[in-house]
């Protein structure tokens, strides 16, 4: 018994360190301006989203979201309410009033996930069930994860990703690329980079990504990232460039000279949570980005998430962790003290993305 209990309290230290470290890594420490002055930018503007060729598609995307969530009720993790769900900003589109189509997937799509900054560092802690690909699984979708490096710069994960499509017996046009946080980039990164892999890609998806950067990245330093391979069950080595990458000057030069090839079509989908979603241990990076805008999930302001001349499919009420990394699912304790807000309908959101998507293309087809 003593020994069991030795265990216990252990196991609850290291899981009190990892938080501590989370918090340490990637939770920017300094004063100084997040958006400091500069004349290395390209010439900048901001606009509504219409005005910078973005269509706005959120009154469908909520139609489906709603019908997946009402269909599933509470027999997935997580159930939250269609409204409680998602984000109202400004004027949404008007509903279209068609019927959800919620059989089995008609493209039976490949959807490839390209994960965040750390992710190779954490992802063993996590002890993630698979819950995702096994719902999706039931309804045709074929759902895989692209590794990349957790510390590693878009340059290097970008051929990682085109390595991981070229060796997938995908067939023409049935994968559906999502990009989640530092994820995006990396793989808008790849698409611009090889153009090999375009064949094969149905549809690309920002999801939470670091489209255009982010400010707390800009006086960050790489290590702060680096301690994430002290991360119990940490795989990730570090290449002192992939915090530099997420710098808000980094992205945007990026941006301005690289178009994105028209292959395919692009969608974001932005984490734009009201500030009682947001997790305790958050709270810090939300409230240095709020003296910029307090419209962010606590590592992205909402309009950084979009990628230029793509379909905005919706504002998730989900902060930055909560969207893609279910730490409330293995880490109860972690969560009731640090990551509060961590819960949300995962599998539910997923499936509705990918039907709003295979719904989009069929349409794309008949026109």
């Amino acid at each position: 018994m003593h020994r069991t209990g030795a265990d216990k309290r252990s196991r609850a230290a290291r899981n009190a360190a990892a938080g501590l470290m989370l918090s340490a890594a990637l939770i920017a420490c300094s004063s100084a301006p997040l958006s400091p002055y500069t004349t290395a930018t390209p010439p900048l503007v901001l606009v509504a989203a219409q005005q910078a060729g973005v269509r706005d598609d959120r009154a469908r995307f909520r139609e489906i979201y709603c019908a997946v969530l009402e269909a599933r009720g509470q027999t997935l993790p997580d159930y939250r309410p269609c409204e409680q769900a998602l984000t109202r900003v400004g004027e949404e589109p008007a509903a279209s009033g068609r019927p959800v189509d919620l059989g089995p997937s008609r493209r039976h799509l490949i959807v490839g996930f390209v994960p965040g900054l750390g992710w190779e560092c954490f992802a063993d802690w996590l002890h993630a069930t698979g819950s995702v690909r096994s719902h999706l699984a039931q309804f045709g979708y074929d759902a895989r994860l692209i590794e990349v490096g957790g510390l590693a710069d878009t340059e290097h994960n970008a051929r990682q990703i085109r390595d991981a499509i070229l060796a997938m017996p995908a067939g023409e046009r049935r994968l559906v690329l999502v990009g989640y946080s530092k994820g995006a980039p990396d793989l808008l990164e790849a698409i611009v980079s090889y153009p090999e892999i375009r064949p094969y890609v149905a549809a690309v998806i920002s999801a939470a990504g670091a489209i255009g950067g982010s400010p707390l990245a800009n006086n960050a330093r790489e290590s702060q990232a680096d301690l994430l391979q002290h991360w119990p069950g940490a795989r990730c080595k570090s290449d002192e460039h992939a915090v530099a990458s997420l710098r808000t000057d980094v992205r945007q030069i990026w941006l301005a000279q690289h178009p994105l090839p028209l292959d395919f079509p692009y969608y974001s989908l932005v984490t734009y949570p009201s500030p009682d979603h947001i997790s305790r241990i958050l709270h810090g990076s939300y409230d240095k980005l709020s003296k910029i805008d307090a419209r962010n999930d606590s590592q992205l302001i909402f309009y950084d998430e979009v990628i230029p001349g793509s379909t905005l499919v919706g504002f998730v009420n989900a902060d930055h962790w909560a969207v893609a990394v279910p730490i409330d699912r293995s880490h109860p304790t972690i969560t009731a003290a640090f990551v509060t807000e961590n819960a949300y309908p995962r599998e539910a959101l997923l499936e509705a993305l990918l039907r709003f998507v295979e719904e989009d293309l069929d349409s794309a087809a008949t026109q």
